[in-house]
């Protein structure tokens, strides 16, 4: 039975909302537990969701309702997510409210919760923030169960936001929505969700390898997780084998099919929202799990197959589909911006790929901005040079960390937590790229080290007698840092 609360006027403001929300535990925080503790196989991420679930006033069969479609995947999720959505919000008549949950998000954590592709206003954020967080202060959990989850406990970060989108999702009535996983499958947060209409999954590589393991295999077993009964699932055909392998036999473990999604024809042909010409396989999927929900729904009459022409609704939802930081090409004065997040071996390889296609004829001066936190950036910046060499080279090289402003200070919704303090202030990763860059190239360009973003633009901005092409790479939370900063600076 729900919970339901007498409406009241409130007082608390986004900016509370937001200094809550950060004051939970961590990504970086969990995923340190997780390596310190060895035990990558957790249950116990599902127990509590349901528990906190529970809590707010939820039984799990309830987010049943919402019709979700459920993304996984190491490269393109969050873009497949975008494209399903977009797709699926074209059929308004039917679909009054199509909710999208992803992450992590660029300029305002608002992203990460959006009904229709835009994100829910900052009102809405307080209110329903605040209706889970009051809701978990006011209840308790039974300790022999749940002997950390004591009165008045809270779930951590994602778990928290993840909780807000299904209370959110439920309050606001959407009868479609898209969910793409956080990390893995298997035991990720969203994974309370019992009967998805359908499940995808996109590219397998090696990520989280500490959480989800070191192999293709190990990966691909979390992955194929989020598979449920009767509920149809389909994949990429350009997966790995044996990480397909590994999906197909859970999929018969879980009582459901897999397919395999071709590259289509009528997507080949259809200019995308998204640049890039891998994503062309992220829509290709897209199209066939928004088609199993609308078809499900009896919104359309038949599930779209490989030689089926696109209905225009589908084109207009490819084409209309937007995803900031995404192969993102903004101008700004007489430079251009090429904007793309990619942290693993395949998408720093597909980044770097889009930039050399689409910045190789151009005869402007080439700047590279670049950071990588968390991860083997060293490695990530050797696939990124190996790419575009010898058609690029880069005049200049920024090296900077995700830190916001000059002051020190992050963006209120871009406190970054996942990332160790010290290591950030002291420029340790940035000063070992900027010596491997020196290694890569011995004809080196100009190599910089910032200590912020802001630090980073005001040496671009510094250029003004110079035509510049600016590709910036590497963590989503240098991109949004980025594009927050670029907007303070034309406003």
């Amino acid at each position: 039975m729900r919970l339901t609360i007498p409406l009241k006027m409130s007082t608390k403001t986004y900016r509370d909302a937001i200094n809550s929300l950060n004051s939970l535990q961590s990504n970086y925080a969990n995923i340190m537990a997780i390596r310190e503790s060895g035990d990558r196989k957790n249950m116990m991420n599902i127990w509590e969701m349901k528990e906190w679930s529970r809590r707010i006033g939820y039984n799990v069969s309830e987010f049943n309702k919402l019709n979700i479609i459920h993304i996984t995947g190491t490269k393109g999720k969050g873009s497949t997510a975008a494209f399903t959505s977009s797709i699926l919000n074209q059929y308004k008549e039917k679909l009054p409210k199509v909710g999208l949950y992803t992450s992590p998000h660029l300029k305002s954590v608002r992203e990460r919760i959006r009904i229709n592709g835009a994100p829910i206003s900052e009102d809405k954020f307080t209110k329903y923030f605040f209706e889970v967080w009051d809701r978990l202060e006011n209840s308790s959990s039974p300790l022999d169960k749940f002997p950390h989850m004591v009165d008045g406990s809270k779930p951590g970060y994602f778990k928290y936001l993840t909780l807000l989108s299904f209370h959110t999702f439920m309050q606001e009535g959407c009868k479609a929505c898209v969910y793409e996983v956080g990390v893995g499958g298997e035991f990720d947060s969203t994974n309370i969700i019992e009967k998805p209409v359908t499940c995808g999954v996109t590219l397998l590589g090696i990520d989280h390898t500490f959480m989800l393991g070191n192999t293709i295999e190990e990966i691909a077993w979390n992955k194929g997780g989020i598979f449920k009964k009767d509920s149809p699932a389909y994949t990429v055909t350009n997966q790995i084998p044996v990480g397909l392998k590994v999906l197909q036999e859970r999929a018969v473990e879980r009582q459901t099919t897999l397919r395999e999604v071709p590259l289509l024809d009528s997507v080949v042909n259809t200019t995308l929202g998204i640049a890039g010409n891998f994503q062309k396989n992220n829509a290709s999927l897209a199209v066939v799990l928004a088609s199993e929900l609308l078809a499900q729904l009896k919104i359309i009459d038949s599930r779209i197959n490989v030689d089926s022409p696109l209905p225009n609704k589908f084109i207009e939802g490819l084409e209309k589909t937007c995803w900031e930081g995404r192969c993102q090409t903004l101008k700004s004065g007489r430079n251009t911006w090429y904007i793309d997040g990619a942290h693993t071996e395949d998408s720093i390889i597909a980044s770097s790929g889009w930039f050399r296609d689409v910045a190789s004829s151009s005869n402007k001066k080439k700047v590279l901005i670049f950071n990588q936190q968390s991860r083997d950036a060293n490695a990530l910046i050797n696939y990124l040079y190996e790419t575009i060499n010898p058609q690029i080279k880069f005049d200049e090289v920024i090296f900077t960390t995700n830190v916001t402003w000059k002051s020190g200070s992050y963006s209120l919704d871009l406190v970054s937590m996942n990332t160790s303090k010290d290591e950030v202030e002291k420029l340790k990763v940035q000063q070992e790229l900027a010596k491997e860059w020196s290694r890569l190239d011995e004809n080196a360009a100009k190599i910089r080290v910032t200590a912020t973003i802001e630090e980073a633009l005001e040496i671009i901005e510094q250029k003004q007698d110079l035509e510049l092409d600016i590709f910036v790479t590497g963590s989503l939370h240098l991109v949004g840092g980025v594009l927050v900063v670029l907007e303070k600076n034309v406003s």
